[in-house]
């Protein structure tokens, strides 16, 4: 049996993570590791039985990504082609009950935030974008399944299925030294209370000659007293951070010493990084 049925059948912990450009399922100690389809960004749903990603067939008559759902059971890939309205997506989030998926959709020269139920119905626009300077990344649901959170590259901003505005923050009022940029990861601790942020330090170098421009580090922003801690060390590119639960997060991570980025479990507090997958990008995990 393969690694994908024996995790499922014995409801072992699983992550999924990018390699190349191939997704990768492995179990949560980084054991086993099996490679699954083509494809980037993927993202395990909440019961663990699906993965989410967008494919990358881009040739030189154009850019070619799509949102795609992958069945463990089967490993049957469900490719949305004529349901969503755009041959350029990607950023695939699920939302906590697994039946819908947020994404960032590319229409109309610009960027905007979409949505389609996992059966490919119900296509919807969530938040257009007014000009090239509004576009919207970074895309988090709520806690509530009924809103979500973005950024866009100067305010995190709560939002609505229906495009309202229910709360607002300006970035450089969090992070005076800090800013996002459209790759940034935001992700939501399981009590639904802090996020788990992916900020480039401004201030901060990294001496190496395969990085350029300011390291990026994760940051826990609590909602409610809007307090903001460090999570990762200073000489560390910290990407794509995750919470496996209130006290661990898996993160994407690559020292001076390393030449590629290895995914990371920290204990929050300790600062202690254990390397539990080489060569990969991009976790996401279920949670224990």
């Amino acid at each position: 049996m393969s690694v994908v049925g024996t995790a499922l059948a014995n409801d072992a912990p699983l992550m999924t993570f990018a390699r190349g450009d191939a997704i990768w399922i492995a179990k949560l100690d980084g054991s086993e590791p099996h490679k699954l389809a083509q494809g980037t960004l993927p993202l395990l749903s909440p019961d663990g039985k699906q993965i989410a990603f967008h494919t990358d067939t881009s040739n030189d008559n154009g850019v070619v990504r799509q949102i795609a759902i992958l069945d463990l059971a089967t490993k049957r890939v469900k490719v949305f082609d004529k349901e969503i309205p755009s041959h350029n997506c990607q950023h695939a989030i699920w939302s906590p009950d697994g039946t819908r998926i947020l994404f960032n959709i590319w229409t109309d020269n610009n960027w905007h935030v979409a949505m389609i139920r996992t059966d490919g119905s119900d296509f919807a626009y969530v938040k257009k974008s007014t000009s090239a300077f509004d576009s919207w990344w970074s895309i988090c649901w709520a806690a509530d399944g009924h809103s979500f959170y973005t950024q866009n590259l100067e305010r995190l901003v709560q939002f609505s299925l229906d495009g309202r505005e229910l709360k607002s923050w300006k970035l450089n009022n969090i992070f005076p030294h800090g800013s996002f940029s459209s790759n940034a990861t935001i992700d939501l601790s399981p009590n639904g209370k802090r996020l788990l942020l992916e900020v480039d330090m401004d201030e901060e170098e990294f001496s190496s000659p395969d990085w350029t421009g300011p390291p990026p580090s994760l940051w826990i922003f609590d909602l409610m007293t809007e307090h903001v801690e460090r999570v990762t060390p200073k000489g560390l590119l910290a990407m794509s951070g995750c919470w496996l639960n209130e006290s661990e997060i898996l993160l994407a991570g690559q020292s001076l010493r390393e030449k590629t980025p290895s995914i990371s479990k920290i204990t929050l507090g300790s600062g202690a990084r254990k390397i539990i997958v080489r060569n990969a990008a991009d976790p996401s995990a279920t949670r224990p």
